[in-house]
């Protein structure tokens, strides 16, 4: 008999007055059921489930005892409580005590297995032991390496501990080890190395040395050797606490080389760093706070040596947050200050905001949300030199600000099927004199009057009979939801022009809000008078994992009744289209046409095809007309590919692409093979980018990971490939 369990460190606390009811429930109502009344105890044949609280048990046959919720359970057993899962073929359990005895079994919790004969657990406090038992963290039907021991105790979720046990390399024993203890909540000490060359830094090694010191507390070390460009150190910390919250402090250091020049041509400094702090913690109940803090030495900081982290965020603020919540408001304090000399920032000191959300007014028809907010604000610049390329320097300035906005809406259900939600509202502004060298307000009050309404319906109809096995379609649903939200401001007593812009509009592909107070730009707030017209399709059907959808297409764009300087009489036109003919097969087009140059603007295709785990291939082409903001906007006609092959269970590769055929450039295109080695993996990447300035970049690395501690999550090479050459 072999037993296979999946063991996690979970407990249900039940009330006394409160007892949980054992629910049994046949899978074949062909089997047999034999029941005895005086002993209560009842046996199922034909399969059978029981289900006690949030643990379940499934198994061909089973004889219950409803009194002591005790199960002998045979063939195919499967025992599921939260996230812990017993399988095997003959299993004694106690859903009230939790009790598990059986012989031969086999047991997983990752990143250890486990084998031995005769486990038993105690009542008390759940401990599994078991003898002459073995333990390896090699996933394969015949480990490369095991330890063998004469007993192993298992404290699920917390660590396993093994007496007289025995190192063996395949079937060659090595040492002998008289105990040994690991812990499941956290991974051992070990390195991390990746060898690797790039033409801007030579032949480099990186490399960390992780040591976690609890499951509250992991450090590493980064020791760093780039040839080119010299050393680098700094250590990481990260925390985890219950009570005081958890956090990262990273730090590093390199003496560079050859720094090179910024982009605005001045000497990069050879002494080169960067701290990267987040903490964030729960105060007490509903109140929270979180603590940033991003600083680098330079600008290309991060771009040169963090190459992941810099494209996830190009320009990385530094704040401090306090946040409460209650039923119907929350109140939130944000302080936030220009830590980068050469980042334009907004400096918040403070900005305290209360928001009321959405609430009824007792029991009336009628509906409020607010937001008011109060700080001292100042817009600072980046320190750039005044040279040919920068011919001057903007000034900063600073002014205190009060704004409150109150709104009333009333939601009806008209005709059981159209909603309509009117709304009207008003919006009091203060600003101080502005102060700095580039002040040139004055004190103002602005107020703001705005109402509209917005009418959306909702209707679908089903063909229960549609069918079609080019589409994988088995009945078919269509949804169809149009919306009308219209909006009126009139034109505020203050224009923009005569505020300090801190929360300015700021230019985007996309339309922006026309409502309070999902419309932030405070300070940019001017006239309105416009239509949204939005229209959302969705066809769905019934596929192998249930419901799904075939196509999904929505429509957006806004008619200006009464458009300002700046605007159009009709936006632009946004078209998302999703088309998903098979499960394995996925196609996404993005489209913004100009309807007032009869133009299109932007485009984007995307196709997935993912028939199997052995491969799949995405291919895309997005395109932006140029010159949309400005004469040194050249657009783009961008070509993606990617492919993924898995040759063997060892064996895999990917390659992508990206190529610009605006000007016929491969401006990037990386080939990563993969190798499983047993208890690591491992992967050989080559990148190579031509740049239009500066030398063409290209970089081969060498990656390793333990199994049992991987160094990234599942797939996070693929979302950030550059981790696989060094990267963060």
């Amino acid at each position: 008999m072999c037993c296979l369990v999946l063991l996690c460190a979970s407990s249900v606390a039940r009330a006394a007055d409160e007892p949980v009811p054992l629910i049994i429930e046949a899978r074949d109502r062909t089997g047999e059921v034999d029941f005895h009344m005086e002993t209560g105890v009842v046996t199922y044949t034909n399969g059978v489930t029981v289900r006690y609280g949030k643990a379940i048990l499934s198994a061909d046959q089973a004889t219950i005892n409803e009194a002591t919720t005790e199960v002998l359970a045979v063939g195919h057993v499967r025992i599921q409580h939260d996230g812990q899962v017993w399988n095997g073929d003959r299993i004694l359990y106690n859903f009230t005590t939790r009790q598990l005895a059986t012989t031969e079994f086999r047991t997983g919790q990752r990143p250890f297995f486990v084998s031995g004969h005769g486990l038993e657990s105690t009542i008390t406090n759940h401990i599994y032991t078991t003898t002459n038992a073995v333990m390896t963290t090699d996933d394969y039907a015949e480990p490369g390496y095991t330890v063998h021991a004469k007993r192993i105790t298992i404290f699920p979720g917390k660590r396993i501990e093994a007496k007289g046990a025995t190192l063996w390399l395949g079937k060659v024993p090595i040492f002998y080890l008289p105990y040994m203890r690991r812990s499941l909540e956290y991974h051992p000490n070990f390195w991390t190395v990746t060898p690797g060359y790039r033409s801007l830094f030579g032949p480099y090694l990186l490399t960390a040395y992780h040591y976690h010191w609890s499951p509250e507390l992991e450090t590493a070390l980064n020791l760093d050797y780039r040839l080119k460009r010299g050393p680098g150190v700094g250590p990481d910390i990260i925390w985890n606490s219950p009570k005081y919250g958890e956090g990262k402090f990273r730090y590093y250091f390199t003496r560079d080389d050859d720094p090179g020049l910024s982009p605005m041509l001045q000497q990069i400094p050879q002494n080169r760093q960067r701290v990267w702090f987040s903490h964030s913690a729960t105060l007490r109940t509903n109140l929270t706070a979180k603590a940033v803090v991003r600083w680098q030495s330079d600008a290309q900081m991060t771009r040169d040596f963090f190459e992941s982290e810099h494209r996830d965020n190009l320009q990385p603020s530094s704040f401090l947050e306090l946040n409460q919540d209650w039923s119907n408001w929350n109140l939130n304090l944000y302080a936030q200050a220009q830590v980068n000399k050469f980042q334009e920032t907004v400096e918040r000191l403070p900005d305290v905001k209360l928001t009321g959300l959405r609430q009824e007014l007792g029991q009336s028809p009628f509906y409020y949300d607010s937001e008011s907010s109060v700080g001292y604000y100042r817009h600072v610049w980046p320190d750039i030199p005044t040279n040919s390329f920068y011919p001057f320097r903007p000034l900063p300035y600073e002014a205190a600000r009060a704004d409150t906005f109150h709104q009333i809406l009333v939601p009806l259900n008209l005709f059981g099927w159209l909603n309509v939600a009117p709304r009207v509202g008003g919006r009091f502004t203060y600003y101080g004199e502005a102060n700095g060298s580039g002040a040139t307000t004055l004190e103002e009050t602005r107020g703001v009057f705005n109402t509209g309404v917005e009418v959306s319906f909702k209707a679908s109809r089903l063909w229960r009979h549609a069918r079609s096995t080019l589409l994988d379609v088995d009945g078919l649903r269509h949804i169809i939801e149009p919306t009308i939200n219209y909006t009126f401001v009139p034109r505020p007593n203050v224009t923009p022009n005569r505020l300090p812009q801190f929360d300015a509009e700021l230019p985007s592909y996309w339309l922006l809000p026309i409502t309070y107070p999902d419309y932030n730009a405070i300070d940019g707030i001017d006239s309105q008078n416009v239509l949204r017209f939005g229209l959302h399709n969705r066809l769905q059907t019934k596929r192998e994992d249930g419901v799904d959808y075939l196509a999904s297409w929505s429509l957006l764009t806004d008619w200006r009744l009464k458009p300002r300087a700046n605007q159009t009489t009709f936006a632009h036109i946004y078209s998302d289209l999703d088309f998903k003919p098979r499960s394995w097969l996925h196609m996404e087009q993005i489209t913004r046409y100009n309807p007032n140059q009869r133009r299109l603007q932007e485009m984007t295709h995307i196709a997935t095809v993912h028939p199997s785990s052995a491969w799949s291939v995405s291919v895309g082409h997005r395109y932006r007309d140029k010159y949309e903001f400005g004469p040194d906007d050249f657009g783009t006609s961008l070509i993606l590919s990617s492919v993924a092959v898995r040759f063997s269970e060892n064996w895999a590769a990917r390659a992508t692409h990206q190529f610009e055929a605006r000007d016929g450039r491969m401006e990037e295109q990386s080939y990563t093979l993969y190798r499983d080695m047993r208890s690591w993996t491992s992967a050989l990447t080559f990148r190579f980018r031509e740049n239009r300035a500066g030398r063409d970049d290209y970089t081969i690395a060498v990656t390793f990971s333990i199994k049992a501690f991987p160094r990234y999550g599942l797939g996070r090479d693929i979302d950030r490939p550059s981790l696989l050459l060094g990267g963060w």
